[in-house]
């Protein structure tokens, strides 16, 4: 089955998937794409002696029967944001040390295969309109973040397969796209050349982006990631694979934004949680790549691992397009036609287990809002929906006034008022149509006089400098800048929580008259108390619908019927004013698909700043800890836990008390929040007492290198609600017995000292969103042992098992609420160990003060028998320690 490739004058080996399918006696155009990479990788790797059996590629290729069986899968890299990725680099510092002191060899924890880290998700939007933003953000980025960044700089030469992409060069997903991803891999063995595809698995959740191209990636926890980069197997249950035939084409006004919302909320109805999706149909094949990438982003809102679209000619024309050689692009087309890997837009369908339709000419110009992606509407009900939230209770989605403001105005800030507006890098500036669309409104605004109110904050985050120079080179550049978008950097900024402070009119309006006002932004994460801590309703939208509302001013306001405000002539001006036309786009586009941009862009000396070569850092094999640093503080997960994890766990829950009880829909970002650190809660108070000046707190993205912040604040979003605490908003909980109201980072220690475990209770969808290890680390840290909820998303269900937190899953159709619990109880947890190790039903008593007992089943959420092992470890800290410390070296893979 080893076939051998000519390709632009190279031989290269490659595994033969025609031929597997014939020893089989199977159909290979009956299997989706995405099982024929998963296949590919345990053939190949079986061939090259890693420990693949025969009975893991019997069951993926009879995928549909066995889903959820282990796969030992072998990534071809990782990419990792800062965010991510130092908390990673700094557990393999970590990990180096803890080898050292028990006799090991440190030299041998490193990474074993490609690494990638782009710093971009340490920008914040410090100073915006003027055309001295970029300089200034970046140069107080790197003031912030000095100590993090000359870690950084010692990870650069400490580990061998690490590349380090510095501030100010753009987003992860978007230089992923446009520069990173090969799309088809090779390597030099003793063997001679191979070629593979490219697999990657990321620490971010948006990484499918680069499904767009035909690259098969997914996020995932940096728990995982560190686990892969040290070569490890990475385990991944067979996947339950739903194709997604599009139809039709998306209808003006709409833009591609739309039809991404209109996606994402047709299949988080339809069920995709955990599965991976695949888009057929004509549509499919007639989508350039930047919107196949719109799509393929939103994946994680959509609930899928993946949102896929196999090679084809799109593909070579956006590699050509991006400056990748033409003998790169050359050996794309040669492998994926020589291996199956390709689709031509007449090629039949494989066989899903499902098929879901949806025709894109019924998106139509939408918002998503005001606190999750999926909640699309066109954008006629977004006044109604608005302010018929703004006096219904908060329990019920709402603002909680007491009575019905006057509709907002552009004359000054009131309800309604939109106090920011950001062109975010995520989603969207990846794609070209949107962004000249935004131009273009921006433009034809300008011209008529019309700008957005002065106290409406703005900005502009591409994802790449590529964005920049065909904005300009498009003649649009301009008009953003004069209505307020000025480039403010190339990162991730408002739409992870970095948005910086409002206008000081919007912030002394808020704060005196109790302001619910609005954000508007083209990125693809809305969460509650994410974008700002003073914006409370957040809508997604195209980034031409940002700079739209921006001239408007208000949320409220009807696009159909009334006027966006005056022109400098004093007549109104409407929306059918300055939306342009698909022509007007599409003459445009030329300027966005120059190649020579991308080739400057990606050349080598422009990957690198001066102010990142003269950053001095420190050499050698381990870090050099400082003890007084409050940034980077050695991690506690290398330390010696008990001897028999799994039966400390399963003893510890004879005896627990429920710390905090959430709803539905608990995101990661409610369990740690990652924008600024407020003054009045514990990780504020923690720095206050090491001498911070509130100034210098930073973000919490920024202070992800220190266990002592992090673990204050867990669960310390300050618009999460838990009911122990109802009516309450932020990190508050009640102690049990006595319930006394404390912070959850005071009844967590002090259900430690009592002895107790400590188990929170959720809803459905408990851990939706960013992959942020971070809130299973926490978890782990305040000494949550289990988390019991009605369903989990897939990313934060894996790092609760990686952190050695049990998750459970309640019977179907029971939850905490339904069986009247309150979270008073004491709990007792029996049959655990067999209930993880065996899949066996694990009892739960509840005794009230009352003496009122309630019983039920849960069914832990430990799905592989490779997670089965890690919780029996206590965890992959723990399981990768001991691997260093008592298996014989390996050779580098």
């Amino acid at each position: 089955m080893i076939h051998v490739l000519s390709s632009a004058g190279r031989s290269l080996h490659y595994m033969d998937l025609a031929g597997a399918a014939r020893a089989q006696g199977r159909d290979l155009q009956a299997q989706p794409y995405v099982i024929r990479i998963l296949l590919e990788n345990l053939y190949r790797h079986q061939h090259w002696g890693d420990a693949v059996s025969a009975e893991e590629i019997q069951r993926l290729w009879h995928w549909r029967d066995h889903v959820g069986a282990d796969l030992a899968l072998h990534v071809a890299r990782v990419i990792l944001p800062d965010s991510s990725g130092l908390p990673v680099l700094q557990d393999l510092a970590a990990l180096r040390d803890a080898v050292a002191r028990h006799g090991g060899d440190a030299a041998r924890v490193d990474t074993r295969i490609p690494v990638d880290l782009i710093v971009d998700h340490s920008l914040q939007v410090d100073h915006w309109g003027d055309a001295q933003a970029v300089s200034r953000n970046l140069r107080r980025e790197f003031e912030r973040n000095d100590e993090r960044y000359r870690f950084l700089k010692w990870a650069q030469q400490a580990f061998k397969g690490l590349r380090v992409i510095p501030p100010g060069m753009g987003i992860i997903h978007q230089i992923n796209l446009e520069y990173l991803a090969p799309v088809v891999a090779t390597r030099e063995r003793g063997d001679g050349s191979w070629a593979y595809p490219d697999f990657v698995i990321g620490g971010d959740s948006h990484t499918p982006m680069v499904n767009a191209l035909g690259v098969l990636g997914w996020g995932v926890g940096g728990i995982d990631a560190e686990a892969a980069l040290l070569g490890q197997a990475y385990t991944f249950p067979i996947p339950d694979v739903v194709g997604v035939r599009l139809s039709g084409r998306i209808r003006p006004p709409a833009l591609t934004t739309d039809a991404a919302l209109l996606i994402t909320q047709r299949l988080r109805q339809a069920g995709v949680t955990g599965r991976m999706v695949e888009f057929f149909g004509p549509a499919a094949a007639e989508l350039s790549i930047p919107e196949r990438a719109t799509i393929a982003n939103m994946a994680p809102e959509y609930g899928a691992t993946c949102g896929f679209f196999p090679i084809d000619a799109q593909s070579l024309a956006y590699a050509r397009m991006t400056g990748r050689p033409e003998t790169q692009v050359q050996l794309i087309e040669d492998y994926a036609k020589a291996n199956h890997l390709w689709r031509d837009a007449g090629t039949p369908a494989p066989q899903y287990s499902r098929v879901i339709d949806i025709d894109l000419s019924e998106a139509l110009p939408s918002m998503a809002g005001p606190r999750r992606p999926q909640d699309r509407m066109p954008w006629q009900d977004v006044p109604a929906d608005f302010r018929g939230r703004l006096t219904r209770p908060l329990n019920e989605g709402g603002f909680g006034l007491p009575a019905a403001p006057a509709p907002a105005t552009r004359d000054t800030p009131t309800h309604g008022s939109i106090t920011l507006a950001a062109i975010t890098s995520c989603t969207n500036t990846s794609n070209p149509a949107v962004m000249l669309a935004a131009g273009l409104v921006a433009k034809k605004a300008l011209a008529l006089g019309l700008t957005p109110p002065a106290w409406l904050k703005r900005s502009l985050a591409p994802g790449s400098r590529a964005v920049t120079r065909y904005l300009q080179d498009a003649g649009l550049l301009e008009a953003l800048q004069g209505q307020g978008f000025e480039v403010i950097g190339y990162g991730c900024t408002t739409c992870g929580g970095k948005s910086g402070p409002l206008t000081p009119a919007a912030t002394e309006a808020i704060g005196e008259q109790g302001l619910v006002t609005a954000a508007v932004l083209s990125g693809n994460r809305n969460f509650e108390g994410r974008i700002h801590k003073l914006v409370r309703a957040n809508y997604i939208g195209s980034p031409a619908m940002v700079v739209l509302y921006a001239l408007a001013g208000r949320i409220d306001i009807d696009l159909e019927r009334e006027a966006l405000g005056r022109g400098h002539d004093g007549r109104p001006v409407y929306l059918a004013d300055v939306w342009p036309t698909p022509q007007e786009i599409q003459a445009l586009l030329p300027y966005a698909a120059n190649p020579r941009i991308f080739a400057e862009v990606y050349a080598a000396e422009s990957l690198d700043s001066a102010i990142w070569r003269e950053l001095q850092a420190p050499a050698g094999l381990r870090f050099p800890w400082d003890p007084s640093s409050d940034y980077l503080v050695e991690p506690p997960f290398f330390q010696d836990g008990p001897r028999q994890p799994l039966q400390d766990l399963a003893s510890s829950l004879r005896q627990a008390r429920v710390l905090a009880a959430f709803g539905d829909s608990l995101t990661t970002d409610h369990i740690s929040p990652s924008g600024e650190i407020p003054a009045d809660t514990p990780a504020g108070r923690y720095l206050a007492q090491a001498g911070l000046a509130p100034r210098d707190f930073n973000t919490y993205v920024a202070r992800r290198c220190n266990h002592h912040v992090m673990t204050r604040a867990t669960f310390g979003n300050i618009r999460i609600k838990n009911e122990l605490v109802p009516g309450t908003e932020g990190g508050f909980t009640r102690h049990f017995p006595d319930g006394a109201q404390t912070t959850i980072f005071e009844a967590a220690a002090a259900y430690r000292q009592e002895g107790a475990a400590a188990i929170v209770l959720g809803g459905k969808d408990y851990g939706m969103g960013s992959s942020r290890d971070w809130a299973a680390k926490g978890s782990a840290l305040l000494g949550v042992r289990a988390v019991i909820a009605e369903s989990f998303e897939r990313i934060h269900r894996a790092n609760l098992v990686g952190m050695g937190v049990l998750p459970l899953a309640f019977e179907d159709g029971q939850g905490w609420r339904q069986l009247g619990l309150d979270g008073s109880e004491q709990l007792a947890l029996r049959n655990v160990e067999a209930g993880i190790m065996a899949a066996e039903p694990i009892e739960v008593t509840a005794r009230a003060a009352d003496g009122r007992t309630t019983r039920f089943t849960v069914r832990a959420q430990v799905l592989t028998e490779a997670e089965r092992h890690l919780m029996a470890a206590g965890g992959i800290p723990a399981s990768v320690l001991h691997s260093f410390l008592n298996e014989p070296a390996a050779n580098p893979a």
